[in-house]
């Protein structure tokens, strides 16, 4: 069965498409067999016509008696109404015969904006994300809290895709240090391939930096939105799953406050979710410490212990992340035929519905 919100995410596109397309971009490869189409339309309705012409009317047979209309009867001035369905229906052939043209833009540029967020992922990959963290609700790999975080990191992504979002998002990995598998990106298929091949156990097996150095993923996030000029702008977001047992708050060249207030300055809240099987806030030791950090940029801090709490701080971080992002779009060739054989649709379905729903529609002159 097909999910509402995207049948309602796809009308929004292509309605915007159609706002966004000037008349003198399109160009209609296909005018000449869209013509050809509709004079056959034509004619085979001209041909129907001529017939009945031909055929004749005969009384009780295409003839229908009525009583007579007295001449102190007046005219109603909604008569005209019923022709509405017809007109529609006429309205909805040209639409269509565009539609059938196949109108195409060229190379175009275009500054749209789009509901959404740039949103850094972080993933803890140190020794000890090895603890267990049950999980029946995510699909992971094994036991381990780092399976666990990277199946939360995935059924974030699912979550944005069945929304109206079209996010630019990054994954990071990290232990003593911190490495971008993937770059800013909204093509979100990439992404979960990336958090897909991260969750490989051999993958795992193979990441030898098994430290837990919280401060350095949270510092290279910041320089990906540096690198890409992200900096200062709405929509900003890190997300990092990690168990949170780290004590480390400085870097040899940056100490934890200055990478705080320069999070904070350059308007990237983080929200970290602490996934540590059957503990709850405060009872790991290094609660206290990230929870004031985080808050401290502007984000959340989620004490995941079970499957219902990782779930719920997922969906609160999608809730809190609607966001919008202005995204610079090139295209070629790009086909433009969705909203006009939409809007034929449109037409000849409510024409449909007027004619046969409501009596008023199918009276006589």
């Amino acid at each position: 069965m097909t999910d509402p919100r995207l049948l309602g995410n796809a009308l929004r596109a292509t309605l915007d498409e159609w706002w966004r397309t000037r008349w003198e971009d399109l160009q209609f490869p296909e005018a000449a067999n869209a013509t050809v189409v509709c004079a056959v339309l034509l004619a085979v309705a001209c041909l129907v016509l001529l017939i009945r012409v031909v055929r004749g009317r005969g009384p009780g047979r295409t003839h229908v008696a009525v009583p007579s209309v007295l001449p102190i009867m007046h005219r109603s001035h909604l008569a005209l109404l019923r022709h509405l369905p017809v007109l529609l229906f006429v309205l909805g052939v040209p639409v269509f015969a565009m539609a059938l043209a196949d109108p195409q833009t060229g190379f175009s540029r275009e500054e749209v904006s789009y509901p959404g967020r740039r949103i850094a992922l972080l993933v803890d990959a140190s020794t000890s994300m090895v603890m267990s963290f049950k999980s029946t609700r995510m699909k992971t790999q094994g036991e381990s809290t780092f399976f666990t975080a990277v199946a939360g990191a995935e059924y974030f992504i699912k979550r944005r895709m069945t929304g109206p979002y079209k996010d630019l998002v990054a994954l990071i990995q990290f232990g003593n240090q911190a490495y971008v598998v993937t770059p800013f990106t909204n093509d979100y298929e990439n992404i979960l391939l990336s958090v897909r091949l991260v969750s490989d156990p051999r993958e795992w097996g193979r990441f030898s930096d098994w430290g837990t150095t919280i401060i350095e993923g949270i510092a290279q996030a910041t320089e990906l939105f540096k690198s890409f000029n992200f900096v200062n702008a709405s929509g900003n977001l890190m997300i990092v799953f990690t168990d949170g047992r780290d004590s480390e708050l400085n870097r040899a060249n940056q100490p934890l406050d200055d990478l705080v207030n320069e999070a904070r300055t350059l308007k990237i809240p983080v929200h970290m979710i602490r996934t540590a099987y059957n503990y709850r806030l405060g009872e790991v030791q290094q609660d206290k410490i990230w929870k004031a950090v985080v808050e401290r940029t502007g984000g959340r801090f989620y004490a995941a212990y079970d499957d219902e709490s990782l779930s719920a701080a997922l969906a609160e971080i999608d809730r809190l992340s609607p966001g919008r992002i202005d995204i610079r779009e090139y295209s070629v060739q790009r086909p433009r035929f969705a909203a006009y054989a939409l809007a034929a649709t449109l037409l000849w379905l409510t024409a449909a519905l007027l004619k046969l729903g409501f009596g008023m529609f199918r009276t006589f002159p």
